[in-house]
């Protein structure tokens, strides 16, 4: 399926048209599709490839290596996470799936809450200063996308900017091992929606991702190389009271021929930080739309998914 396709160029350096006409676009695919593409989004090409190759390297160690970099007290939020650990939400099976997650380095002397320190990996020169300049180009492109979001929303256009500088977002790393029996019933990601504001997904390393279109239909979605896939997540899909879409996703097995084969994916989570009120929008409630969620800060809302997926207890 050929998502939504957008130039961020247009909204950083068009005209006045080509801005707004932008914006109409993006708003109009999350409310239609949950998912768009997106190219000149930022991220520099050769960060990618640095950045996957350190991946590579992490997932290649050692089992017994890579355990030493997890702590079970963190909840999944920073450093690795073991094969099995985490499961979708309303499934019992866990994910077929290890990840390494890099977290918020604050700034400007910020002291609203206190974040785990991230797990420095020893044997691969270089990997946290890669994932900090990753995270730091995902962070920027994310915050224009919300700007443009805010827009379409007909908010101020840097309503987001407050509550996401110093937020709480993840950069994870997920490696799908190969698979070696019969699975259960567990496919490498079971259909799930993100918990976040928006996913920037740079480029998976193969095929899988699949998303649930409203006439209840699973379709593939790729891009192209030039490009990252940025969908919803619900804590914005509460915040616009379903205005915009958190379209259920999922990544499916490979032909069994593949099997042998590994999958690598990073996306990008962005959080705001844990204070910012996730209530209903009042320009998004009316008579035909009445509010469909309690109010609750996105920590709160964080916290209740975590235990949902069994990353917390």
């Amino acid at each position: 399926m050929a998502i939504p396709s957008v130039d961020l160029a247009d909204f950083l350096y068009g005209d006045t048209n080509a801005k707004s006409a932008f914006v109409k676009a993006l708003g109009n695919a999350y409310e239609e599709v949950g998912f768009v593409a997106v190219k000149n989004h930022g991220v520099p090409n050769e960060l990618i490839i640095k950045l996957y190759k350190q991946v590579q390297q992490f997932f290649s160690l050692p089992l017994q290596q890579k355990k030493s970099y997890e702590d079970s007290l963190l909840a999944g939020q920073r450093g690795y996470t073991s094969f099995g650990k985490e499961h979708a939400k309303g499934f019992e099976v866990p994910d077929l799936k290890e990840f390494y997650q890099y977290g918020q380095v604050p700034i400007n002397n910020f002291n609203e809450e206190e974040y785990p320190l991230n797990i420095s990996v020893k044997e691969i020169p270089g990997f946290n200063e890669i994932f900090e300049q990753a995270y730091r180009a995902f962070e920027n492109s994310g915050k224009v996308l919300l700007q443009a979001i805010s827009l379409y929303l007909g908010l101020n256009e840097f309503f987001f900017d407050n509550y996401i500088t110093n937020g709480n977002s993840i950069l994870r790393a997920i490696h799908y091992p190969p698979i070696t029996e019969e699975p259960v019933s567990a496919i490498r990601a079971e259909q799930h929606e993100d918990i976040n504001l928006i996913t920037l997904l740079v480029g998976a390393s193969a095929d899988g991702l699949q998303i649930l279109t409203k006439r209840n239909e699973w379709i593939p979605v790729t891009s192209l190389p030039d490009q990252i896939v940025v969908n919803v997540g619900d804590m914005l899909q509460r915040l616009t009271n379903n205005k915009l879409c958190s379209t259920t996703h999922r990544v499916v097995n490979p032909d069994r021929a593949l099997w042998h084969t590994s999958r690598f994916s990073i996306p990008f989570f962005l959080h705001p930080k844990s204070s910012m009120s996730l209530r209903c929008l009042d320009s998004c409630i009316d008579v035909k739309h009445p509010k469909f969620y309690n109010d609750v800060t996105a920590g709160e809302y964080l916290d209740e998914r975590l235990t949902e997926i069994g990353l917390k207890k």
